[in-house]
């Protein structure tokens, strides 16, 4: 357990669960001058998950985040914190490889004066964490008998295969082996999310190797491929779908495609520069120089795969918001995030939905979702990386919390998946954009104290 130090308070009273306590801490923030509170409930047991949440103020420069995990169907752990936009706000929220969006002044949670401070329904743009929510429309249309996995995108979408594309089946799509990563001709923001353009560049793009054959991330030509499919297979879009059969029957604050009247709650995202590790705590995690180089690169596979809108939409931006982007569009809190992990494993006693008794994913579904499809050197990420169906699986380049956790990190930090095993759901989501992709200090300082909280309670 982490102790209080300067500026530091970490206080309890009991609630009405006699197993919860609320959790209120002044927390300073290194290198910035100021104090953060943080603030929510944990049960016991819990508290180093809450230390946890609290030190990354102090010591990975923290600036608005919540976390929320699920245990069995039910909330152990809610905590929020900081300011609804980053004080150290750039114009550049650049994570490693291409500039990301610029930080204008109208977009959600500007407030041009006092930060205006996280709150328990703070919402937040949870970038490719969107992937995994949208993984699970395809597993639910197979699992009610209108998808074939293993059929042919083509035979949904006979557009798609031109361009030697035709044996493309729906699980490459899925576990990154389309080979469509990248764009020879990258779309503008503006093309970007008109529902059309996306589709008909991916259709006639031709792959950078043998589909099936290989996989690398298809970083934002995810969106295309699978929206597309999905509107094929349903006449729905699937930012409709996942309100209608997900969202609205679990009573999830989850939108692809943001409504006007939420855009209040939104967070602003904006990148933060990360403090330089005390030695007490090991030494600052640097990028192996082969994927340094393939991010600078402008003609690697990388470097144009996270290209391929160019310039880079502004994240923050309502239009942007609003569009139904599911490579990178999400707006969630966390306990939406964390709520839905936990339906996909298990059914929530307060679900408003007759299907599996809550419970979103039967057996055989859950069993392919995180079954290995591809592993091995990743052709865009450049390291090691493993897919399920849609899911990002426990590994080196992506640790979760055990072998059978499946999920999906967002690129500059957040992160939410499901243990089956442990029976958890686990989100966390922040506005301060850090380089890097699939593991971020913070949500692994987290899913640390989860494993150590689990283990003490077995013990």
């Amino acid at each position: 357990m982490i102790l209080p130090g300067p500026g530091m308070i970490l206080t309890r009273g009991t609630l009405h669960h006699k197993e919860k306590h609320s959790t209120h801490a002044r927390v300073g923030m290194a290198g910035v001058g100021s104090v953060v509170d943080v603030q929510g409930t944990v049960a016991d047991g819990f508290e180093p998950v809450r230390d946890a949440f609290a030190a990354n103020f102090t010591r990975h420069g923290e600036r608005g985040a919540a976390m929320v995990l699920y245990r069995e169907g039910e909330k152990v752990v809610d905590l929020w914190g900081g300011t609804k936009a980053p004080d150290t706000d750039t114009s550049d929220t650049d994570t490693s490889d291409t500039k990301a969006p610029d930080d204008g002044e109208n977009g959600p949670g500007a407030s041009g004066g006092v930060p205006e401070p996280w709150t328990q329904d703070t919402a937040q743009v949870v970038r490719s964490v969107t992937k995994g929510v949208a993984a699970a429309v395809p597993l639910l249309l197979h699992q009610r008998g209108q998808l074939d996995l293993d059929g042919r995108v083509s035979t949904y979408w006979p557009e798609f295969k031109a361009a030697g594309k035709e044996r493309v089946l729906v699980r490459h799509l899925l576990a990154h082996r389309t080979g469509v990563p990248v764009l020879d001709t990258p779309l503008t923001p503006a093309e970007a999310v008109d529902g059309i353009s996306g589709p008909r560049a991916v259709a006639a793009q031709r792959p950078v190797w043998e589909p099936g054959t290989a996989h690398g991330y298809h970083a934002q030509t995810y969106s295309w491929l699978l929206g597309e499919l999905v509107r094929r297979v349903t006449g729905r879009t699937i930012g409709r779908w996942i309100a209608e059969e997900i969202a609205r029957p679990l009573g999830l604050d989850l939108w692809l495609g943001l409504p006007e009247e939420q855009r209040a709650r939104v967070g602003r995202i904006a990148a933060v520069e990360a403090l330089a590790a005390p030695a007490a705590h090991g030494p600052r995690i640097r990028p192996k120089r082969s994927v340094a180089e393939a991010y600078r690169d402008p003609e690697s596979l990388t470097r144009r795969a996270f290209a391929a809108i160019t310039p880079v939409p502004d994240e923050n931006d309502p239009a942007y918001l609003a569009a139904e982007l599911p490579a990178s569009g999400g707006v969630a809190t966390a306990e939406a995030l964390a709520r839905f992990y936990a339906a996909l494993i298990g059914p929530l006693p307060s679900a408003r939905t007759a299907r599996s008794g809550g419970r979103l994913f039967a057996p055989a579904t859950l069993t392919m979702a995180r079954t290995e499809e591809s592993a091995g050197p990743d052709r865009v990420l450049v390291v090691g990386t493993r897919y399920g169906l849609g899911y990002m699986l426990h590994g080196p380049a992506c640790p979760l919390l055990g072998p059978g956790s499946f999920g999906h990190p967002g690129r500059g930090g957040s992160l939410a998946f499901a243990d089956p095993e442990a029976r958890i759901g686990f989100a966390y989501v922040t506005n301060g954009m850090r380089r890097g992709v699939t593991a971020d200090p913070r949500a692994q300082a987290l899913v640390r104290a989860v494993r150590t909280s689990l283990a003490a309670r077995e013990a």
